[in-house]
Parts: structure tokens; sequence; C-alpha cells
């Protein structure tokens, strides 16, 4: 048996319904760097509680090596609610102690920016403790340290510097790290071998994410294991890591002739062209467009319908002692004039403006107390409010523009990622997409036959249906529907969604975190909505359900938006991904690494947006040069973008049928024999590039690295080319 650093051997553990391990032998030697996988349960997380100590095991014991150090970020913090941030996170170091030394002021500055050391933990949202937490734990050395979900509650920009902060923590073959989390690019990123934690064992692979999918698959297929729904699964997320994800272009670190072997008759994850037109039977033309739209927020703090991360950040602006942050996400202040017959107009309430919302407070406090007087004296009442109130005026409303004049058009069928820091307001524009908030200014046009559905981060509608079983509230449902071209029931979608039918008899409020997270996801699925909002929607789902999930997502015919942190499944569900930064829209065509890119130049104090403004300046004369979205107008700056207009086009549109006229009808004919001659050779390169990623070494990570950057830029091509046909081709009818 080798002698771990720290192991278990012969380890049983199991609770009053559940076998946890049984005889088990593992354990961690020093420069491991562990990922941890496994359904919900199955015992991740008391893994670690044994490795701590704070578990004790049935039978068996755990070694520990004389003075070994193990630090561990848990779920549930145990910091003091009457400690200040600095007792508590940074114990008492003065700012010059934390400052004077660049890797801990790294640590302060990207996990606890913006926050006052002064404030008491108990006074911190649920993401500030987490990340005092992890702050006070990053700031000690350990010779382990084992992380329990350490990406919730952080943003893309802080989830990328922790992934390089536990890359380069500890040198070659020193430390040891244990990874708890359901990020697979944070695993791919961070990870050197995976453990699985199922059935009672832990079952160890080497390699990160990507190659323990590559081995889970190959162990199913020799093993020709029963489960087939879960072998598939698991297939078809291998067959989206290896035909050129964006964020595993440059870390393959997989046998890629082996991997395509197992998946040559794996379908591709969605058939693009199919949903849309299913889409557009089911919306029409036209879905959300935003024109112009401005939102700027007057006051925030304290105002529960404004976005509670843009409210935290504006607190945490009038507090003393407040740590600089690494990122600090730009903003935009301005004003806008609002023409309005009443101070109790919309625009004015959701920008936070005092007075309408204490007209809108009184109002609402009017209407209630003339429900109880006779009908006469409420028309009385009533009329007599319009007349104070019908004057016409200009206010003008000034403060921070969460969106700065962005036209923003999403079509029938369209799958948008959304990304962006905590602060830079994604609620709001959640809100804004669904009617939910009215623009300050510009207009926002919904259309006719949208139905929304908003899968939101929290849960109180399912809290509503708590005393009902699983089975009443699917009552309530139609009978069948029909699932990627199949008849399906609600039973046989929960299942889908890994219930089991047992569980039909078991009570909302009697589920976990995760099911819930998964019953209202099937709730939702079940109205049938066309349009989808879903606001982090990997919260509480292991590995697996994500995989459940993005296959259930890959059949649903609708317009898809979704905001998350979690750019592994941001690029896995959705065809574009965005950027709410600065107050503008932006479009990624590189996924969310161009969003990095931009964060990281803001850092160094450049404007990324440079070469942009100075195109759009160009445009302004009239060349409107390169497509900027695929299938969508996005404001990027100074311009509107439209994508697909040809170059020296703009000028000559037909006001009326949006259609080319005259030298444009000509340039733009020339245009599309252009682009389909160009088309014919990208295919012929994409081919001889996959014929040469077939015959490559295998062993060449690099050289493959370097192949699949250039297919994915083939494909990037390729794509904004058709797109750019199909809009000049309709303008040519």
């Amino acid at each position: 048996m080798p002698t771990y650093d720290l192991g278990l051997e012969h380890v049983s553990l199991a609770f009053a319904t559940k076998t946890i391990f049984t005889d088990v032998t593992q354990g961690v030697f020093e420069g491991d760097r562990i990922g941890i996988v496994g359904k919900n349960g199955d015992g991740k997380s008391t893994l670690l509680h044994l490795f701590k100590g704070t578990q004790e095991p049935d039978s068996g014991r755990v070694t520990k090596r004389n003075g070994l150090t193990f630090g561990m970020l848990d779920q549930r913090d145990p910091l003091d609610d009457d400690a200040t941030v600095r007792e508590a996170a940074l114990e008492g170091r003065e700012d010059y102690e934390w400052a004077a030394e660049t890797k801990s002021r790294e640590i302060v500055e990207a996990l606890l920016g913006g926050i006052s050391l002064d404030a008491k933990i108990g006074s911190l949202s649920g993401g500030q403790r987490r990340r005092a937490d992890l702050a006070r734990l990053l700031l000690k050395d350990w010779d382990i340290l084992a992380l329990d979900e350490p990406t919730n509650h952080l943003d893309v920009v802080t989830i990328h510097w922790l992934a390089e902060h536990l890359r380069n923590r500890w040198s070659a073959g020193a430390g040891a790290l244990l990874l708890v989390t359901h990020d697979r690019w944070f695993l791919d990123e961070v990870c050197e071998s995976m453990w699985e934690v199922h059935d009672g064992v832990i079952e160890p692979f080497e390699g990160g994410y990507s190659a323990y999918m590559l081995q889970r698959v190959e162990r199913d297929r020799q093993a020709d294991v029963r489960e087939t729904k879960r072998r598939n699964l698991a297939r078809k997320e291998l067959a989206w890591l290896t035909r050129g994800a964006r964020a595993r272009s440059t870390k393959q670190k997989f046998h890629v002739k082996a991997a395509r072997e197992l998946i040559a008759d794996v379908p591709p994850v969605r058939n693009t062209l199919e949903l849309k037109q299913m889409a557009t039977s089911r919306l029409g033309k036209q879905v959300v467009d935003l024109i112009d739209v401005t939102q700027i927020f007057e006051h925030v703090q304290g105002e529960a319908s404004i976005d509670p991360d843009v409210a935290e950040m504006e607190a945490s602006a009038s507090r003393v002692d407040v740590v600089p942050a690494m990122y600090a996400e730009p903003q935009v202040h301005g004003s806008v004039e609002v023409a309005v017959d009443d101070l109790t107009d919309p625009r004015l309430v959701d920008a936070g403006v005092a007075e309408a919302r204490q007209a809108a407070q009184k109002m609402a406090e009017r209407a209630e107390t003339q429900s109880s007087e006779s009908s006469d004296s409420q028309e009385h009442a009533v009329e007599t409010t319009l007349q104070v109130t019908s004057a016409a005026q200009k206010i003008t409303v000034t403060g921070r523009k969460i969106l700065d004049d962005v036209t923003w058009l999403i079509g029938p069928g369209d799958r948008f990622g959304i990304v962006g820091a905590n602060g830079a307001g994604k609620s709001t524009l959640l809100k804004i997409l669904d009617g939910t908030l009215t623009p300050t200014a510009g207009h926002v046009n919904i259309g006719k036959t949208v139905k929304f559905a908003v899968l939101s981060q929290r849960l109180d509608e399912l809290e509503k249906l708590g005393k009902y079983k699983i089975k009443e509230v699917l009552s309530r449902y139609k009978p069948s529907y029909v699932v990627d071209g199949k008849e399906t029931t609600p039973g046989q979608m929960m299942e889908r969604l890994g219930f089991e039918s047992a569980q039909l008899m078991t009570p909302i409020k009697d589920l976990s975190g995760g099911q819930k997270r998964r019953m209202q996801l099937l709730l939702i699925l079940l109205d049938e909505p066309n349009v989808l909002i879903m606001d982090e929607p990997g919260n509480d789902l292991d590995t697996d359900m994500l995989a459940v999930m993005e296959d259930l997502l890959d059949t649903w015919p609708g317009t898809l938006i979704v905001v998350s942190h979690d750019r592994y499944l941001l690029e896995r569900v959705t065809d574009q991904q965005f950027a709410l930064i600065g107050g503008k829209v932006r479009h990624l065509p590189g996924g969310v690494q161009d969003y990095l890119d931009m964060t990281e130049a803001i850092k160094n104090g450049k404007d990324p947006f440079a070469d942009e403004k100075a195109a759009g300046r160009g445009r302004k004369n009239g060349n409107i040069g390169d497509s900027a979205t695929a299938g969508s107008a996005v404001d990027t700056g100074s311009a509107v973008i439209s994508a697909g207009m040809a170059t020296g086009a703009a000028g000559d549109l037909d006001a009326d049928s949006a259609k080319l006229t005259g030298k444009a009808f000509h340039e733009a004919s020339k245009r599309v024999a252009a682009i389909e001659r160009k088309l014919a050779k990208l295919e012929e390169r994409k081919a001889e590039l996959e014929s040469q990623m077939a015959e490559h070494d295998p062993s060449d990570y690099s050289g493959l690295g370097s192949l699949n950057e250039q297919l994915q830029a083939v494909a990037d091509e390729s794509e904004g080319l058709e797109m750019e046909w199909m809009e000049l081709s309709e303008q040519l009818e």
C-alpha cells in the first residue's frame, strides 16, 4: 500500500438512508492537483470532511503525515458575524502588511475589492461572506488545500484569476489541491487528475475534465454498461469538447484520434437550422428588439426592484476603508430628459427617482383605500388625481447608466449568452428584455406571440408549491408533449432530469437544493414558453445534471437567453456570447475569452474599444465594414453594427422596403458571389485541417492545439460569411 501524505485506509461510512463509502483506500501525494466530481449526495463534500477530521469513518482510518497542514473552504463559512472583515478575513493585518507583498495584495484586491474592511461580517451578503472566507484561506500557506465549490458567487473575471492563482500557487511537485466544483472549465484549467465519487467508491482518472470524459466513455463502452442514457450524455458532451469548443482550443488533453472514433456516430449537438425554423413557426419574425435603450439608476441603495449587484457596488462606494478592486467595472454616468404626464411614469419609477417612487407608493395606497369606498366616491377620487397630475413636464434623470444607448435585436431561435462582472447590470438587462423594467429612454419591442419564462436564481415560485407532492404538481399540466420529435409525458421528462418514478409522492418542500432547481426547470418547460431566460442555471447542479440540462436544451425550439459565470455552460448551450461592459452590449466572436481580454486591457489602463470607436467613425461616413454579430444588431460603442451589411451599401437602402437599389444592388450582388466562392474555399480548408488532425501525432498537444485553433477560425469565418450571405440575399429578393 502506498504511503500517502493524506489518505483513507479501508474507510467505510454510511448515514441513515445512504451508504457513502465502502472499504475505500485512496489518498493524496504532494504535487497532486485533483478534481472531485460525482452526483449530488454521493459524498464529495463528506470526503473533504473525512480528510479534515470533522467527519469520522464508521470503519477504517484516515492517515496524515506528521506536521501536514490542511486548509479547507467549506460550503458554510466559520466567520464570526460580529467580527470586521479585517479581523475575520485578514486576521488583523494592517493595510501596509497585505499591500506590501504582490501575492497577498492580489488575493485581497481580487476577492475583497469593493468591500469595506471595517464592515461587520454579519452585514455582508452571502457572496461577500464567501469571498471573505476564501481570502482568509488563500492568505495562509497550506500543504494541502481543499476547496468546496470555490467559484460560487464569483464572476468570470475572478474565476479566471482564481484558476491562475491555483496553477501558480505552488512550484511543480509541491503542495496539493483537492477541488470540488461543477465548473467544468475550471476543472480543466486547474486539475491534473480526477476522482469520480460514485456507488460507495472513489475512481481515479488521469488528466483534467476533458480527459476524464474520454476515459469515462471508453470505460462505459468496454464494460457495456446498462446506463445507456448516462453514457450517451457523456458521449454527447465529449463530442462537443472534441469538435472545436473554444474553451478547449489550447488545452486538448486527450487523444484526438481516439476521441473522434468514439464519437463517429454521435450527431452534432444541435441542429441549429431546424431549431430556428421551428422557433420561427412559433414566434414569427420579431422576438425582442432593444432600440436606443438607456437605463439610468438615480438611486439604487435599498431599492428591491433594482439589480442587487449594482446596488451592492453603489452602496460600497460610500463606505470608508474600501479595498480597491482588481478589476473595476467601467461605469458611465450621465443624464436623460424624460417628458412625463405625471410622476408615476414607470420610466421614472424604474430609474429610482425618489419623488416618482413616493408618488407611486401613495397612488397604490390611495387605490387600496378607494377599494373600500363606494363606486361614486372612487370615481371622483381617481378623476381628481388625474386633474392634479395631468400637466406634461420634462424631468431630467441623472445617475449611472447601466445601459447606454443600446440597440440589440434578438430573433427567433437565437441562443445568446450574456457575461459580465458583478455590478455590470446583467439582471437589469434581463428585466428590460422581458418587460419587467421600463427603460429610461428608448424602446423595447416585444413580439405579439412571445411567451416568456424566467429561470431565476431564486426558488420563490417553487416554494409556494412546497406542500404539494410532485405527482400533484405534474397533474396540472398536459398529459403529453413532443420533445425531439417524440411524444413524452411529464413523468418521462422528470426522469430525464434525474428523478426516479418513486419520487412522485415526494413533497416539493422535501427536495434537495439541486432537485428543486431541476424541478423548477421542468415546470418552466412544461409551461411551453417560446422565449426562455435563464439566470445562473447551473446553481446547485452537479456535472452530470448539468449535462442532462444541456441535452434537454439542445432540442428546445425557442429563443434562449442565458446569464452565467460558468463559461463552459455558457458556450455549451448558446451559439453566440455577448458581454455587458461599460453600459454596452458587446458581441464576443471568440467567446468568453474575448471578454477576459477586454477586462485585462482595462486593468492595464488600455482602452480595448479604441479601434472599434475609430471604425465607428468610419461607418458614419458610409463604410459599414464587416459583420459584428451573427444574426443580430448590437451596440458596440459609437455605432450600431448590423450583421451582414455589405461594404458601402448602407447609404442606398430603400427606407420603406429595406431592399437594395441601384448601385448598392449591383455591389451587393458582387459581394454575394464573392462570399459563395470564399465559402467553397473555406470548406476545402476545413476538410484539409480535419484530415491533418486525424493523422497528427496524438502526443503532440501543442501541434493539435494549433490545428484546432485554425479549424475554429475557419468555422467562425464561415459562420460570419453565411450570415452576411443570408442578409444580403433577403435584400436582393
